[in-house]
């Protein structure tokens, strides 16, 4: 994960600090969210729903549908370096739903997908 500190997300801020909001997000909203959360998949699966490990900013065609691929990049990336379970698989792969038009199966990856796009609005509004 401190490649990410490297890859600008939105406006000056990192991947690296977009992902530790986002955690942080989930567990102000886990609150709020009634039945059974398993925490430590929610942190995980929050800490590395952006794990594409590239700057969407720079053209490229490998990463030109960044919006819509960046998911699966995310997820082939932490498989390959971390063990996940079917849960924090779920969270990284829908985590952009909508615009992957599969929806979360789990309460957490629910969270996360609320969390990410609470932190991305701030995020983007700030930067202007």
């Amino acid at each position: 994960m401190q490649s990410e500190k490297t890859f600008r997300q939105h406006g000056r801020m990192s991947v690296y600090e977009h992902s530790l909001a986002v955690a942080r997000m989930c567990l102000r909203i886990v609150k709020h969210f009634p039945g059974e959360v398993n925490m430590r998949s929610l942190v995980r699966g929050a800490l590395l729903h952006d794990y594409f490990l590239y700057d969407w900013h720079i053209p490229d065609e490998s990463h030109k549908w960044h919006g819509v691929t960046h998911a699966g990049d995310a997820l082939k990336k932490a498989m390959r370096d971390f063990e996940l379970n079917e849960i924090e698989q779920d969270m990284i792969r829908k985590h952009m739903f909508p615009l992957n038009p599969v929806p979360p199966k789990y309460r957490e990856s629910w969270i996360l997908c609320v969390a990410d796009k609470i932190c991305a609005s701030k995020e983007t509004i700030k930067r202007r």
